[in-house]
């Protein structure tokens, strides 16, 4: 009794020692992400960051090359700073998040080390396509936020107005802090089928009660897209269809979890 608690006590040390070891790197990899980010600035604010703001974005472009009635005029606003020490602290807060997408897909490689050695061959397999699918929509949700979310929810904000005597000077950490929340936030929710399949692993829900509580689902969508984006309705519905159709496709994955149900 005493030799197999001594084994299973090493085993256990064994493996926080393994655990420490792949925090470790991951922790390295998303610092070094941060120092790339913290030494690029110019591209990553201004190429970045700010082109949103500009006539040349991408998105304003293809809806001017649509028509000319959607041609998206100057935006009516500036950025200022009234901390000092606002600049430098938004410029690391920024290179630390923009150093976490770039190590993202290590991150996930790590964390595949950690847990693959108790998986057999045919688990390893479905967990490599599980981890690039979960950070192939990752990247989706970030990009459909960049290219389609916050350019309409920037022009639609800085062009609101109440009364000609008011002008917008926006405080340039609540701009930045409205895109990031936007971007982050969209990336994340498009996980909702990595988390309909894990729930369905662990019997917590079948696509039934996902097809039984689809306009429930359809409501708390439309609340939490409220939370996550800009008061205008028209950025709601921009994250609130996407998300909805993902939890459509959510109800098929669970379906191939649970043929029975």
């Amino acid at each position: 009794m005493n030799i197999d608690k001594k084994k299973k006590k090493e085993s256990f040390l064994s493996h926080l020692e393994d655990l420490r070891w792949h925090l470790t790197r991951s922790v390295v990899s998303v610092f070094f992400g941060t120092c790339l980010a913290f030494f690029y600035k110019d591209f990553l604010f201004d190429k970045i960051i700010f082109a949103c703001k500009e006539n040349s974005f991408p998105t304003y472009v293809f809806l001017c090359s649509v028509s000319e009635k959607l041609c998206i005029q100057d935006m009516p606003f500036i950025l200022m700073n009234i901390e000092m020490t606002g600049q430098f602290t938004m410029h690391i807060l920024v290179s630390f998040m923009t150093g976490f997408i770039i190590a993202f897909p290590y991150v996930l490689f790590e964390i595949w080390l950690f847990v693959s050695p108790a998986m057999y061959k045919a688990e390893k397999r479905n967990s490599i396509l599980f981890f690039l699918f979960s950070f192939c929509l990752f990247i989706i949700g970030i990009l459909f936020a960049y290219y389609i979310i916050v350019p309409f929810s920037i022009n639609f904000l800085s062009s609101y107005s109440i009364s000609s005597e008011v002008t917008n000077k926006i405080h340039f950490i609540s701009f930045i802090k409205t895109i990031t929340k936007i971007i982050l936030t969209t990336g994340l929710l498009f996980q909702l089928p990595v988390v309909i399949y894990f729930l369905t692993k662990f019997n917590l829900v079948t696509s039934t009660q996902l097809k039984q509580y689809r306009r429930h689902a359809f409501v708390i969508i439309l609340i939490i897209a409220s939370i996550l984006t800009p008061p205008d309705v028209f950025s709601q519905i921009l994250i609130g269809l996407p998300i909805f159709m993902l939890y459509e496709f959510s109800i098929f994955i669970s379906r191939l979890m649970s043929p029975k149900s």
